[in-house]
C-alpha cells in the first residue's frame, strides 16, 4: 500500500463517504489509510433502516452484506431495483447515480469506495483501453465478488507490510471482478450463443426467479445473472425456451401457486397470491385464469 494519498486526491471517496453518512444513523467509519487511487475500505459495520434520497456519488461504492438479510429497493434512472441483503450478495452504486433507497434495517455491511480511475486502470486491460461504465446493482448474486469483499473488510485495520500488499491486489481482483461481470464491457462482451441461452444460463435464471417470486424482478436485473444486455437477454432468452422471460416468470409463479394451492389448504387465496408476487387478488386470479383456465379457488375445490 502507498503512504497516505494527499488530500486532493482522497477528495471522491470522502465526499462519498460524507454524503451516505448524512442518509444514515450511524455513517461508514473507514478503517486503514488511503490505498492506490485514494481507494478507501470499511470493516465491518452496522445501520439501521433508510428511508431516504442519496445524491450521485464522487465514487464507486461496492458493499456486502453479513447476518440477516433485509428486504432492499433502489429507485434511479426511472427504474426500480428491489431484492434481499443476502450474504454473498452485494449492491453496486456506480459514481454519479442518484436515487431513493429503502432499506428495512437493520443490516450489517462493509464498503469499497473506488475512484473512476482506479476502474479504467483496469478496463484499460479487459477492455483494450475502452472506457467502461459499471451497472448499478442491488442485491445481486456474485459470490466472487461478495468473498473479496469480506476478505478487505477482515484486513482492512490490519497493519502489517504483507496484509496491505494483499489488500492492494484484492481490490485490483475486485476491480476485475467488477469491469468483468458488471460494467458496460461485460454486457457488451458476452454476446448469446447462436441458438440462444445454454441450458446451464436458462436453469440460473430459473432458480432466481423461483428464490424471489414474491419481488418485483426486473429484465437488466435478470440479464446481469448471464453477464448479457437486457436486448441479448430477450432474444437469447425466447430462442432457447419459447417463451419471453416474463411469460416465464408467470409459469413459475403460477406453478408455485398451484403447489400451495394443493399442499396448504388452510392458507387463503390472497396469501398465496402475495407468497408469488401478485399484490392484488384480482391480479392473481386473472394471471392464474388466464395459465390454467380457472380462478384460484376453482382449482382448489377441485383437488
Amino acid at each position: 500500500m502507498d503512504a497516505a494519498t494527499p488530500d486532493a486526491a482522497g477528495e471522491p471517496t470522502a465526499h462519498a463517504v460524507q454524503s451516505i453518512g448524512r442518509v444514515l444513523d450511524a455513517p461508514p467509519a473507514l478503517a486503514g489509510e488511503p490505498l492506490q487511487g485514494a481507494t478507501r475500505l470499511t470493516t465491518r459495520w452496522g445501520h439501521g433502516a433508510l428511508h431516504d434520497t442519496l445524491p450521485g456519488l464522487s465514487s464507486h461504492v461496492v458493499m456486502t452484506y453479513y447476518g440477516a438479510d433485509q428486504a432492499i429497493a433502489w429507485r434511479t434512472e426511472g427504474r426500480r431495483l428491489q431484492a434481499r441483503t443476502r450474504v454473498g450478495s452485494i449492491t453496486l452504486i456506480p459514481q454519479g447515480h442518484d436515487g431513493r433507497w429503502d432499506i428495512e434495517g437493520p443490516i450489517e455491511v462493509s464498503h469499497v469506495y473506488l475512484p473512476d480511475e482506479r476502474i479504467q486502470a483496469c478496463a484499460d486491460v479487459l477492455a483494450g483501453g475502452q472506457r467502461v461504465e459499471l451497472i448499478g446493482r442491488v442485491g445481486f448474486e456474485d459470490p466472487a465478488a461478495g468473498r473479496i469483499l469480506e476478505m478487505l473488510a477482515r484486513e482492512a485495520s490490519v497493519s502489517d507490510p504483507g496484509s496491505q500488499l494483499f489488500v492492494e491486489q484484492a481490490v485490483d481482483l475486485l476491480c476485475t471482478q467488477l469491469v468483468r461481470g458488471h460494467s458496460s464491457f461485460a454486457a457488451l462482451s458476452a454476446e448469446p450463443p447462436r441458438g440462444g441461452l445454454a441450458d446451464w444460463q436458462v436453469k440460473r435464471v430459473t432458480a432466481y426467479m423461483r428464490e424471489r417470486l414474491d419481488e418485483e424482478i426486473g429484465l437488466e436485473e435478470l440479464a446481469g445473472i448471464v453477464n448479457l444486455s437486457r436486448f441479448h437477454f430477450c432474444t437469447a432468452f425466447r430462442r432457447a425456451t419459447g417463451h419471453s422471460p416474463y411469460a416465464w416468470l408467470v409459469q413459475q409463479r403460477i406453478a408455485e401457486a398451484r403447489r400451495l394451492l394443493g399442499m396448504e389448504p388452510a392458507l387463503p387465496v390472497t396469501e398465496i397470491g402475495l407468497a408469488v408476487g401478485y399484490q392484488t387478488p384480482s391480479a392473481f386470479t386473472a394471471a392464474f385464469r388466464k395459465v390454467t383456465g380457472v380462478t384460484p379457488s376453482e382449482y382448489r375445490r377441485r383437488l
